[in-house]
């Protein structure tokens, strides 16, 4: 097991810092696609190159019912929902308050862990969740990301009446994306990661293909470009299977409440890429939010002698 947990420190590290480069990345595609258009190709290409991985191991038990129940909130809550909460959210009010309720990712995983695995969230655990949402608090409160927003949202006003509906779609996301780490990491207890990765995806092309195939029927694909469409590609891929892949590889060996804190680097990452590759400025608040929420993930999975010590009792 000692072994094994680097490695699945890596994997998780690895899928949200993709998962970051790649919503950071797909701007245009927004632009060139309605969202529900775009969720329904996602999961479109992304199953096409996950159909070998639907295949059932020769060693895998019988799906109970309760497996496929997970598997369906697995993909409801963690794709689908999350999705519709977040960009409604996002509308209704503020970018820098969806950044701000968005850093309590790590603070939700932990909590849902505590109360429906029973894990026992150590304190230095906790201070590091508490480490995480402080830097990204930081990081959404900076001069930099506060200035950008009054420039690019002038009908704000227009939503004042809703900026609690808006928050309140948000703190949904928020513990969508919790339910999602909780639900997979007892799901790796019985399928293998490259199953759940399929199977999750299969789900979500299934919810999303009535409105996807309504929005196709009045589309213009003729008038996508090119490189959207190779952007498209990466973006399936990364999003469907790569980052799901090694999300719950890393789940089969951290418990729920530790590999939450990885989702820190899912903002860190978006915002490097902004930097490097979209021209973006980052400013010393920014540099301060990044060293505490690095340091929150150090905190999370620095090896304790104690703590391998230590084993559940079972009474």
């Amino acid at each position: 097991m000692s072994n094994a947990r680097p490695l699945a420190y890596l994997a998780l590290g690895t899928s949200m810092a993709l998962v970051g480069t790649y919503v950071a990345l797909s701007k245009p595609l927004a632009a060139a696609f309605p969202v529900m258009l775009l969720a329904w190709l996602r999961f479109g290409m992304g199953g096409i190159a996950m159909l070998p991985w639907l295949k059932k191991p020769a060693d895998e038990p019988p799906m109970t019912a309760q497996t496929r129940r997970l598997l369906f909130l697995e993909s409801f809550l963690g794709n689908f929902l999350f999705t519709l909460c977040m960009i409604s959210g996002v509308k209704l009010t503020t970018a820098v308050s969806a950044s701000v309720i968005m850093a309590a990712i790590p603070a939700a995983v932990a909590l849902l862990s505590w109360i429906f695995l029973r894990e026992r969230v150590a304190p230095r655990v906790w201070a590091g969740v508490a480490c995480a949402v402080l830097g990204i608090g930081l990081l959404s409160l900076s001069k930099t990301q506060l200035s950008a927003h009054a420039g690019a949202a002038p009908d704000a006003n227009n939503a004042h009446n809703l900026v609690w509906l808006g928050n309140l779609l948000l703190i949904a996301a928020v513990f969508c994306e919790a339910s999602y780490a909780v639900i997979g990491k007892k799901l790796t207890g019985s399928l293998t990661p490259r199953r759940i990765s399929a199977l999750i995806n299969l789900w979500g092309f299934v919810l999303s293909t009535p409105m996807g195939l309504w929005l196709a029927f009045g589309f213009d694909f003729g008038a996508v470009t090119a490189s959207t469409w190779v952007l498209l590609v990466f973006y399936s891929l990364a999003a469907c299977m790569w980052s799901v892949w090694l999300w719950m590889t890393g789940l089969k060996h951290v418990p729920a409440a530790q590999a939450g804190v990885f989702t820190v680097l899912l903002p860190i990452s978006a915002a490097v890429v902004g930097v490097l590759a979209l021209g973006e400025k980052m400013d010393g608040t920014q540099l301060i939010a990044f060293g505490l929420a690095l340091a929150g993930v150090v905190l999370a999975t620095l090896p304790s002698r104690v703590a391998l010590r230590v084993r559940p009792r079972k009474d």
